[in-house]
């Protein structure tokens, strides 16, 4: 096979197109409670996978504020599934500060939306309870399969989008 070809398959593999499943995770900031939002965004159902959120390289060194003690300021929200709780096969468990969630999805349709607010707080602007897109800039976006491993990052509108495996129906 030539490069050309090698190259050509290896673009196509990542790359959306009808039939290939997408993960598209927005993030919100909103008083008291900031919101993520998963969306399957393909023609096809997206699952078992295991999708982390990793805060560590944010551009405003985000953490999770779930308790009244601990890291965070003022105000608190701790993790509720507005949304989709039916897909995950569990709720995780976050802890105060924490900087990575773990979602362990069973199946996403086409179409549909895992949502669920918690409250981020940065840990080095002058205003720790409110965060910007820019400041969720950098986190990283990781969506694991049984065959493959997708990542990206978020950019400054707060959005991560990943082109996960073929659909296979």
């Amino acid at each position: 096979m030539n490069r050309t070809l090698i190259t050509a398959a290896l673009l196509s593999a990542f790359l959306p197109t009808a039939g290939f499943a997408g993960l598209k995770v927005t993030f919100g900031d909103g008083a008291p409670k900031d919101t993520f939002r998963i969306a399957n965004t393909s023609e096809c159902a997206t699952g078992p996978v295991t999708l982390t959120i990793d805060m560590t390289s944010s551009t405003g060194k985000l953490i999770f504020d779930v308790t009244s003690a601990g890291a965070g300021v003022e105000v608190f929200q701790p993790l509720e599934l507005t949304e989709g709780a039916s897909f995950l096969n569990a709720v995780p468990v976050v802890q105060d500060g924490q900087q990575t969630l773990v979602l362990d999805v069973n199946s996403l349709p086409a179409g549909e939306e895992i949502v669920f607010t918690i409250d981020v707080d940065d840990t080095i602007g002058a205003r720790e309870i409110t965060v910007t897109g820019s400041e969720m800039s950098g986190s990283a976006l990781m969506v694991q399969t049984a065959s493959a491993t997708v990542d990206s990052v978020f950019d400054a509108t707060a959005t991560a989008v990943v082109a996960t495996p073929a659909c296979t129906s």
